[in-house]
């Protein structure tokens, strides 16, 4: 049958379902159908009943406003949506949202919608095979063997971090990385050669890539030599194909006017009769969905493969469990018992020191029993402590990697960490300054929308990163951390609750974890057996000057001791206080109501709360009757002892907090 004819099946189904939404963007699908339907039923592997099968090539719509052209993609080549899924489109409660969702639909390998982070995504996706073929394949087992497939627009490109992606994965010579442009000219206020006129293959030939320019999107033959060219060189690989946007419309193919919103009625009787379309809106002839059916092709590829992995499971079956193991996410035998240890060694260990030290000592510890840990910093190893002595950093001649330089690139940095996570079998962390997180905010967002468990590591927590100034320090995005749904954060007090910080991070499989550190050094403090059995549950009481206190002190991080440190001399002069230590509010909230009533009684409405970042936070916390040291103003550059006295992280002023209280 004509490819042609095939792909107008992804066009009639894309403007047929933007139609009846009332909403959508048929013009990026009908322009790049040609290109799918190619991809997707000659080279791409894959098996529709199987959408997770670990060996398959992973597919990425970066420009995922083009959504129905993923949508109709799987339900033409047999996944498990239907066309009444595809009638629904953009509708509440449906599986086939205005942008593809991670989680909601079977087949969509990652959340895309804001554009360029798709291609991030697909170089984590990429560097994930390049670590685990270097660590598993043997001889003539290639048991982890595919190629990350993105589609990018070119508003992905304009985006700046395709720029730190795509250099990177240049730099690190991700071959399995194949990335084909759909180079339109369209965007949502018209032609780009307004505002996008960059070279782009010589961009790309400039990272590194290996260039395939100039390719006719429409004709199918130079699209397919195109592909298997770049499966065969040893580069990550762009194919810059020209396309029309809207492809078939009569009066709005290659215009705006196709871009972002419905044809219309009149329009799409007219491209029917332009493409030779002659079937009913969602109707799809048997000859059509039989050229389309990939169930039986992906069945014998994944069986074929399933077949060579039971060969390697029976010459390598240590390595065989451990590839199931950490695919799988479950951690050794040994994992609580390990962390337990080490937990205890540092309360056992009276020492004063940063908590981001304390964190690098951790990882250590972690990355020898835990061999999935991939490491990495935005240019700030050594000032984030995530490297570690028995770190093996990525390049093109070292794969079997566990730590990526990611140079200054937090915004790529984090999006990477997204599709390592998404790909599975390892378990990335990365690191920068916890004000730095606002570089990487939307892939932070994305990271806790689709509810994946990238680690995120922040270090110089508060004013007291000092003398670099308001610019490095952090106020405002401790709230917006937590504010974020899904995201779960860590601010430890000392050693102690780092290591339950860190324990809790790798346990959890539902979403981000951000680990914040201070830069200045944080005494350990004393606990009972019972104050350390209740760290992990997010907040405990740490100290009370009696047994009955009127007044309660809620702190986190290097504020703990100042909280401690202010109710020892407020019980000496006569007041009661009880000192409750914090470190995850998240964790907290999800115990039981008997533990959260005795650790903050309701009868208690005594309430300051210390934390060096923004005061609005804390108000659920203390309430109306309550109060809260903390910032209602951006830092200064001083020394940090200088600013925390200042700003009034003092003893005396606490104390008056307390004592104003009614």
């Amino acid at each position: 049958m004509n490819g042609t004819k095939i792909a107008n099946a992804v066009r009639a189904l894309s403007m047929d379902a933007v139609q009846k939404a009332g909403s959508g963007h048929p013009g990026a699908p009908m322009g790049m159908a040609d290109i799918a339907e190619v991809l997707w039923t000659d080279i791409l592997r894959h098996n529709p009943a199987n959408p997770g099968w670990l060996n398959r090539d992973r597919f990425v719509l970066s420009n995922g406003h083009g959504s129905m052209l993923l949508y109709s993609l799987l339900h033409l080549t047999g996944y498990d949506l239907s066309m009444n899924d595809l009638r629904n489109f953009r509708q509440l409660g449906s599986i086939t949202a205005g942008h593809p969702e991670y989680g909601e639909t079977p087949g969509v390998e990652t959340t895309t919608g804001p554009l360029g982070q798709g291609l991030a995504n697909a170089v984590g996706m990429a560097i994930a095979e390049q670590v685990l073929s270097a660590r598993f394949n043997r001889d003539d087992f290639n048991i982890i063997d595919h190629f990350t497939y993105v589609f990018v627009g070119d508003g992905c490109l304009m985006e700046g971090v395709s720029h730190e992606t795509a250099s990177l994965a240049g730099t690190l010579g991700l071959s399995k990385l194949i990335c084909i442009y759909d180079d339109n000219g369209i965007s949502i206020d018209g032609k780009t050669d307004g505002w996008f006129t960059d070279n782009t293959p010589g961009r790309f030939e400039a990272y590194g890539w290996h260039v395939i320019p100039d390719v006719d999107g429409h004709d199918r033959d130079l699209v397919q030599a195109a592909i298997l060219a770049a499966q065969k060189d040893q580069r990550p690989s762009i194919i810059c194909c020209k396309t029309q946007i809207g492809f078939g419309s009569p009066n709005k193919q290659g215009t705006a006017a196709s871009h972002g919103s419905p044809l219309g009625l009149d329009e799409i009787e007219l491209t029917r009769e332009s493409l030779g379309w002659t079937d009913a809106p969602f109707e799809i002839p048997e000859d059509v969905y039989a050229a389309w059916d990939c169930r039986q092709k992906g069945a014998d590829t994944e069986s074929g493969w399933r077949q060579r992995f039971a060969e390697y499971k029976d010459s390598h079956p240590d390595l065989a469990f451990e590839l199931e193991r950490t695919m799988s996410r479950a951690l050794p035998n040994n994992w609580h018992q390990t962390m337990e240890a080490i937990a205890k060694d540092m309360q056992g260990d009276d020492r004063t020191v940063a908590s981001r030290n304390a964190s690098g000592e951790v990882i250590a510890k972690i990355a020898a029993i835990l061999p999935e840990l991939v490491g990495g910093s935005a240019d700030l190893s050594g000032s984030n402590c995530t490297n570690w002595p028995d770190v093996r950093p990525m390049a093109k001649d070292n794969p079997d990697a566990n730590y990526v330089y990611y140079g200054v690139r937090e915004f790529g940095m984090t999006a990477i960490g997204n599709g390592i996570v998404l790909h599975g079998g390892l378990r990335p962390f990365s690191g920068t300054f916890l004000i730095f997180m606002e570089y990487a905010r939307n892939a932070v967002r994305m990271s806790a929308l689709m509810g994946i468990p990238n680690i995120l590591v922040y270090t110089h927590d508060s004013i007291g990163q000092g003398e670099d100034g308001p610019t490095h320090q952090p106020v405002e995005q401790l709230a917006n951390l937590r504010g974020t749904p899904n995201m779960t954060v860590w601010r430890p007090c000392d050693t102690v609750e780092t290591v339950y910080a860190w324990k809790h991070a790798i346990e959890n499989n539902d979403g981000p974890t951000s680990l914040v550190f201070s830069r200045q050094g944080l005494p350990t403090q004393d606990r009972t057996e019972e104050q350390f059995d209740n760290v992990s549950r997010g907040a405990y009481v740490l100290f009370e000057t009696d047994e009955n206190p009127e007044n309660i002190l809620i702190a986190t991080g290097s504020e703990v001791s100042l909280a401690v440190e202010s109710a020892k001399v407020l019980g000496a002069q006569g007041v009661s206080v009880r000192v409750v230590s914090m470190p995850c509010v998240e964790v907290f909230e999800q115990q039981d109501a008997s533990y959260q009533e005795q650790v903050l009684p309701n009868a208690i409405r005594k309430r300051v709360a210390l934390e060096a970042a923004h005061v609005d936070y804390w108000r659920k916390w203390v309430g109306l009757d309550g109060a809260v040291v903390g910032m209602e103003s951006f830092g200064a550059s001083a020394p940090g002892g200088d600013l925390y006295r200042h700003f009034g992280f003092t003893v005396e002023n606490v104390i008056d907090k307390v004592k104003g209280l009614a």
